[in-house]
C-alpha cells in the first residue's frame, strides 16, 4: 500500500471517529431527550394514556428502554445476590425489576411537566466512565427539590441507571427492600412475585423487556 493510499485511509477513519464523538449524546441530552419525548406524547394525549393503562406502559418503555441500563440497575439493586445468582435468575429479575419500575412510576409520569424541569448546567467530565446529571423540579407550592439522574457509559452511548430525589436514591431503596425480602424468603420468590405482579398489570404484554445488553 503506497503513501497516497494510507493517508486516504487514515482521513476516512478520522472521519468516522469524528462522526462518531459528534453524534453522541451527551449525559444530558439522554436526559432532556427523555424529558421532550414525555412532554410531546403528554401533550398530544394526556387523557388517552390515563384511561389505557397499557399505551401508557408502551410510552414510558419506549422512552426509558433506550435509555436505561436494566442490567447495571438489577446488578446493582441484588448485590450480593447478584454474585451468587445463576445467568437464569439474573436474566429473569433484570425483566422483573424493570416492569416493576414501569409500574411504579406510571402514575407520576402522568404528572410530568416539562416547565418545571429545571436541567442544571453539567459539572462532571463527559469522558469519565460515569455521570451525574442534576436537575430540580418546581412542585404545586413552589419548593424545588434536587432530582439527579445517575449515568454509565457504555460502547452504545450514556444510559440512566439510578434516580436520586432529595437525596434518595431508588436503587439503595429497592436493595434494602429486596434485600430483606430474599433474606426471608428466596431470590426465586422475590422474582415469582415480581413476574405475577408484572403478569396482573401488564397482562399479555408482560414481556416488555428487551435484549439484555451484556456490556
Amino acid at each position: 500500500m503506497n503513501l497516497a493510499s494510507i493517508r486516504r485511509l487514515a482521513a476516512i477513519w478520522l472521519f468516522v471517529i469524528c462522526s462518531s464523538v459528534v453524534a453522541e449524546e451527551s449525559p444530558v441530552d439522554v436526559v432532556t431527550g427523555a424529558a421532550d419525548e414525555l412532554a410531546a406524547a403528554l401533550k398530544e394525549d394526556r387523557a388517552g394514556l390515563e384511561a389505557d393503562r397499557g399505551a401508557l406502559y408502551e410510552l414510558i418503555n419506549g422512552i426509558l428502554d433506550p435509555r436505561f441500563d436494566r442490567r447495571y440497575a438489577a446488578q446493582l439493586v441484588l448485590a450480593r445476590a447478584w454474585r451468587t445468582a445463576s445467568d437464569q435468575q439474573r436474566a429473569d429479575f433484570i425483566d422483573a425489576f424493570y416492569n416493576a419500575l414501569l409500574r411504579k412510576y406510571a402514575d407520576g409520569v402522568l404528572q410530568f411537566d416539562e416547565e418545571r424541569l429545571r436541567v442544571l448546567p453539567f459539572r462532571g467530565d463527559a469522558e469519565s466512565k460515569r455521570a451525574t446529571v442534576k436537575t430540580e423540579v418546581t412542585l404545586d407550592d413552589g419548593t424545588m427539590i434536587p432530582v439527579n439522574y445517575g449515568l454509565v457509559r457504555r460502547k452504545s452511548g450514556w444510559k440512566v441507571y439510578d434516580v436520586t430525589i432529595e437525596g434518595i436514591s431508588y436503587v439503595r431503596n429497592f436493595r434494602t427492600e429486596l434485600a430483606a425480602e430474599i433474606n426471608a424468603t428466596s431470590l426465586d420468590a422475590v422474582i415469582a412475585r415480581l413476574q405475577s405482579e408484572a403478569e396482573a398489570a401488564f397482562g399479555d404484554a408482560a414481556t416488555t423487556a428487551a435484549t439484555v445488553d451484556g456490556e
